[in-house]
């Protein structure tokens, strides 16, 4: 089974997180954290700025490793560094994603999350 490396930000402010809903794809609709694959020779924080930058139109500042969830999907294996991050320019503007929406950590798990995502969403709230 191939391996995807992918990267995602919790982008946090005050106490709300941002999330989008996919608009593609076979998890069209699904809800999950911005983020995209790790290009050859990028370091993950290198490729989280530019996926945010190509998705949302935002720079961010990419903090401290959360997580590094690993999932298998049905045809390939996902490997996702999950960091924290927090807008310093720009507006969040949707250029691939359906919806967004901030949430407060107690309201994550009331939307159709990904599968991978979801673990993610367990390890946010150990981390309370």
């Amino acid at each position: 089974m191939r391996t995807i490396n992918v990267v995602a930000a919790v982008i946090f402010d005050g106490g709300r997180i941002f999330a989008t809903q996919r608009g593609y794809g076979k998890y069209k609709d699904f809800w999950e954290f911005p983020g995209g694959k790790i290009e050859e020779g990028e370091t993950p924080e290198e490729a989280l700025r530019r996926e945010i930058r190509e998705e949302l139109d935002t720079e961010i500042a990419v903090g401290g490793l959360i997580a590094t969830v690993e999932y298998d999907y049905p045809d390939f294996h996902l490997s996702m560094k999950c960091y924290r991050a927090k807008v310093t320019e720009g507006k969040l503007l949707l250029k691939e994603h359906e919806a967004a929406r901030w949430l407060k950590k107690d309201e994550l798990k009331s939307l159709n999350w990904l599968p991978a995502d979801l673990l993610l969403i367990d390890e946010l709230e150990k981390a309370q």
